[in-house]
């Protein structure tokens, strides 16, 4: 799967779906600029708004875009398309971002590219910054003199791959065969592991995001000093409902004997909850790797941040011979980067999107 870059294509992307609002120049899938503008409103409700999302997307889409149009150095005039995130998403936020993208091809007399929302999060690996480097962690199970790890810059995942994509909304095993063609082979049947997290952290009043808050806390605790349930899914899905669950009655139950209990021992109830998601996660995966044959596997999504998450593929990479790529820390959360990225190979196969396309707020790969 290889792309040139033209001299003369720019992509203007835009990605709108939850609660940052982001805008990319890419030259083919080189990255020219990656302006994001996050909302901290929402922690004070301890979760993402859908209204107060849509109206701080109206407000920051200009500036945001026309940040990052001066920060690549070119004027609207010298794009080649503007791409978009059409779903999933939040409803209310992806049509800011469709609508206005619509407009500007409209007003420009440009194509207008559609990309899936979990596309990008994948195809995040096959970006490129200015120096023509991927700028990506590749891992190998040979041992190497240093450290007993083979690490490089500059390559991305060959095809076909593995990957996992984990986030808020999303926990899904892909086998990616190009950037167009992607199977699912197991996905969560209830809540993901991201949403798991966050609702886990609420349960500990740590506040939100609980990602970030339980990924800090868990590097200082014990992993192994509590247990908490895990579900027996037949195949290759997921299910996080009775982890909760679990969790939830756990803490009750120690708060009712202590009520200090939580501030006492949350870096071990943090580390004890991150290492069980992280093992049914890699469990499922090392299982889909033993299916497939395939030991290429890639990790995407904004949980793919995860320290945790990110030790057990070194681990796994030694342990059984994988091949990991693991993404640069600020291609894992909603960025504008990865949606150009895809835009670029559909901008290479005259893939257009007609202006009347609706956006969607729940879709899976290659349906809508």
């Amino acid at each position: 799967m290889e792309l040139k870059s033209s001299h003369t294509d720019y992509i203007l992307a835009i990605e709108s779906s939850c609660d940052d609002t982001s805008a990319a120049v890419m030259q083919g899938t080189t990255l020219l600029s990656n302006v994001t503008a996050s909302q901290d409103v929402h922690r004070i409700y301890g979760g993402v708004v859908p209204e107060l999302a849509s109206r701080a997307h109206q407000q920051n889409i200009v500036p945001v875009v026309d940040h990052a149009l001066k920060k690549a150095g070119i004027t609207k005039e010298q794009l080649s398309a503007i791409a978009f995130t059409r779903g999933p998403g939040l409803m209310g936020s992806l049509l800011v971002g469709v609508n206005f993208a619509k407009g500007m091809a409209e007003a420009l007399n440009i194509p207008l590219i559609d990309v899936n929302h979990l596309q990008g999060h994948v195809m995040a690996h096959f970006i490129q910054e200015p120096d023509n480097s991927l700028r990506l962690s590749k891992v190998k199970g040979q041992r190497s003199k240093a450290n007993g790890q083979c690490s490089t810059v500059n390559c991305p995942p060959p095809l076909p791959f593995l990957c996992l994509l984990v986030s808020g909304g999303n926990s899904q095993i892909v086998k990616v065969n190009a950037y167009n063609d992607m199977e699912v082979l197991g996905q969560t049947i209830d809540d993901a592991a991201g949403e798991a997290i966050d609702k886990c952290s609420k349960v500990m009043g740590l506040g939100y995001p609980g990602g970030p808050i339980i990924d800090r806390l868990a590097r200082q605790g014990n992993p192994k000093a509590y247990t908490f349930a895990e579900p027996h899914i037949p195949g290759l899905n997921y299910s996080f409902s009775g982890l909760k669950t679990s969790f939830l009655y756990s803490m009750q139950k120690w708060v009712e004997e202590d009520p200090d209990f939580i501030e006492h021992h949350k870096e071990d109830i943090a580390a004890s909850l991150e290492w069980t998601i992280v093992d049914i996660l890699m469990k499922k995966l090392k299982l889909a790797v033993k299916q497939t044959g395939i030991k290429h596997v890639a990790v995407a999504g904004g949980v793919s941040a995860n320290n945790g998450l990110r030790n057990a593929f070194h681990d796994y990479a030694k342990r059984y011979g994988w091949t990991v790529y693991i993404p640069k820390f600020s291609y894992t959360t909603d960025n504008a980067a990865m949606i150009g990225c895809v835009a670029a190979y559909k901008l290479k196969d005259k893939d257009f999107c007609p202006i009347e396309a609706p956006a969607f707020s729940k879709v899976t790969f290659g349906k809508e």
